[in-house]
């Protein structure tokens, strides 16, 4: 009589369980996170918050979507994305009144700007100066080309003389041993790329040539309308995402390994080893992850605006925030 009293009281309980958790997961809060590009060492943390389930644990569903042909930007911008990858360089026309998206960058993905111009060894680029009379590939960006006029001027260089190749490059060991003798790249990867394929190469450094180009870049932006209306989602998100890149900061190997999983389509080699060099890059020097420091983000706007590249004038402390960050 006892067990026959207790069997159906089991069976009610488990069913009651098993209402509460599928209402649990029904009420996961949904985020639409766009990549800048293929998946890469930039976006490990991201993946390894997907992988270890922190997301889960702050009641966040995550989907992580490439971009669209507008860019991320505008996926961020339109609502189609909450949170995105985004750059201090490119964001900055959006900022201004006249064309002014609701775009906010949230949290520095690196501390510093790691990107450069590289060039083979033999093509002798050892300084800004030295490209006069040299082939760049170029993007054709006003702030591009600016940062380019900037770097061989103040080492005494003659812009004009530096030979400008409209160019978009996939590959740049290819790049290089054709009819292009230096690119713009991102260390982490296209550097260490060059690394394992043994090629002798000159690298300029942006942010140690000049610290005005030591700006944020890559970072994470988010849509300012939803930081407004679900900042207690934003922030979720900002500290199961600060805990992926502080995963990936003290295991570069196993966070290696879970990008290779989420993207097995990548170099394993170039994987583990633009890890190991971009771990240390997440927050450099800085305790708190994230942290967007107001001088240096300023410092590059006042370049901007010094320059007028821009049709207008960006504030001080214009478009970005550390409220988010816990």
């Amino acid at each position: 009589m006892k067990n026959n009293t207790l069997k159906p009281l089991f069976v009610f309980s488990l069913f009651v369980c098993v209402l509460l958790a599928g209402c649990k997961k029904q009420e996961s809060k949904k985020i639409t996170f766009v990549l800048d590009w293929t998946p890469n060492t930039n976006h490990t943390g991201l993946y390894v918050a997907q992988e270890k389930g922190y997301f889960a644990e702050e009641g966040l569903s995550v989907d992580i979507v490439q971009p669209s042909e507008d860019g991320a930007t505008m996926m961020v911008a339109s609502g189609r994305a909450q949170f995105g990858v985004g750059f201090q360089d490119s964001i900055a026309p959006s900022l201004l009144n006249d064309e002014k998206l609701p775009v906010t960058a949230v949290a520095a993905l690196l501390q510093h700007n790691t990107s450069g111009l590289i060039s083979l060894k033999k093509a002798g680029i050892d300084r800004p100066k030295n490209l006069e009379g040299k082939k760049y590939a170029t993007w054709e960006s006003p702030i591009e080309l600016a940062t380019i006029r900037k770097l061989v001027e103040d080492d005494g260089g003659d812009f004009s003389k530096v030979e400008l190749i409209p160019s978009t490059v996939y590959d740049v060991v290819t790049a290089l041993n054709t009819e292009i003798d230096c690119v713009w790249i991102y260390y982490a990867w296209d550097g260490i790329k060059l690394e394992l394929d043994g090629v002798d190469a000159n690298y300029l450094d942006f942010r140690k040539v000049d610290d005005t180009f030591d700006y944020y870049t890559p970072m994470f932006i988010a849509n300012t309308a939803f930081l407004e209306k679900d900042s207690v989602s934003a922030k979720k998100f900002l500290k199961a995402l600060r805990r992926g890149y502080e995963f990936a900061v003290e295991n570069p190997d196993e966070a290696a390994e879970i990008l290779c999983k989420a993207a097995p389509e990548l170099d394993r080699n170039l994987v583990f080893k633009s890890q190991k060099w971009i771990s240390k890059e997440y927050k450099a020097e800085v305790e708190q992850w994230g942290y967007i420091e107001p001088e240096r983000w300023n410092r590059f706007f006042r370049w901007l605006n010094e320059t007028k590249l821009l049709d207008g004038t960006l504030p001080e402390n214009t478009g970005f925030t550390n409220a988010y960050l816990n």
